[in-house]
């Protein structure tokens, strides 16, 4: 920060510690120095309270925590532009041979996070590094990946697509059969380094109403579903609006295309922003822009490898449990 901020701020904590420190010894001051049975005249509920000093104690307590803030503000930065009287961090990663210095005098922050995930790399990196030399699907039946890309989708994805990972409103359900870029290990992988971004037109200045029920109307007719009683709308208009303003994405047959993240409208399962007349209607007239963040940075290739290969895993139907053997049946002995 500038030099006008560092003053202020250092300003700032130090004179609020000296009017803690003067308001302190202030009232103790003008304290009785003995007990006595005087009272401050008044009561609640049938107590009284006396006009008695401070414990000692406790004013000691007090005095105690104004000492531990300057020697905490002298050892660590805290005032403006104090680097604190502790040593920078010189240390060396032996895993990769590289020194990390602090150039100057004082604790850091930044190079505590730095050596504390230099040791978690050198200790976990050769175990992400060998998952990352095999198969996704290989790695989606290995145990100690599987648990390992669990943690990672509970500290990274689970905040949009649930614990469970079967989503909620506007987040895909990940362990259903309906992707919308590709449930393949491959294609999972690429959605979750990349990311993705949706680009669902909105078509509600080029349909007008009356055309947004139609092709709602239509859609929801190639999922098997009745419309509301008062829907005024007509699934046969609907096709021919459909063929002009949507074809191109969903397919003649309104089973999407993968490669352009369009979703297969003939399966509910496929739809994360509800199946509803007026939901579908919502989605038509004002589209949908929702956006899968790229993960590649934050959490490397490695990493991003093993929790392709779990959430593959969770979409993928259970191993079916083999029969027990069958067990010989010896013929009785004869009388």
């Amino acid at each position: 920060m500038s030099g006008a901020w560092s003053l202020f701020v250092s300003l700032l904590t130090l004179g609020t510690l000296a009017g803690l420190l003067w308001l302190l010894l202030a009232t103790r001051k003008g304290e009785r120095q003995k007990p006595g049975e005087e009272t401050l005249k008044h009561s609640f509920d049938g107590i009284e309270e006396y006009d008695n000093p401070l414990p000692r104690w406790w004013f000691w307590l007090f005095i105690a925590t104004l000492v531990f803030a300057v020697l905490y503000l002298l050892l660590y930065p805290g005032l403006g532009n104090w680097r604190g009287l502790l040593p920078g961090y010189d240390w060396l990663d032996s895993e990769r041979q590289v020194r990390f210095a602090d150039g100057q005098r004082g604790w850091s922050g930044v190079h505590e996070w730095e050596k504390e995930m230099a040791q978690a790399e050198a200790r976990y990196g050769p175990i992400f590094a060998r998952f990352a030399s095999m198969p996704l699907e290989q790695v989606a039946k290995e145990p100690q990946a599987l648990q390992i890309g669990a943690r990672l989708f509970a500290a990274n994805c689970a905040v949009c697509h649930g614990s469970d990972a079967k989503g909620a409103y506007g987040f895909p359900n990940l362990t259903d059969a309906y992707w919308r870029w590709g449930g393949d290990p491959q294609s999972i992988k690429t959605s979750i380094l990349n990311g993705r971004q949706a680009v669902m037109p909105a078509w509600g200045a080029v349909l007008g109403e009356q055309g947004v029920r139609d092709v709602a109307a239509y859609v929801l007719a190639g999922m098997g579903r009745e419309l509301p009683a008062d829907a005024q709308a007509d699934p046969q208009a609907g096709e021919k609006l459909y063929a002009t303003t949507c074809i191109a994405c969903h397919g003649p047959q309104r089973q999407g295309n993968p490669l352009l993240g369009a979703p297969d409208l003939t399966q509910p399962g496929a739809y994360i922003y509800g199946t509803r007349f007026d939901q579908v209607q919502q989605s038509i007239r004002q589209g949908r822009q929702g956006q899968m963040p790229a993960q590649q940075a934050s959490q490397g290739d490695d990493r991003v490898h093993i929790l392709a290969a779990y959430i593959y895993s969770l979409s993928q139907p259970p191993a079916p449990t083999p029969a027990p053997p069958a067990q010989a049946v010896s013929s009785p002995t004869p009388p």
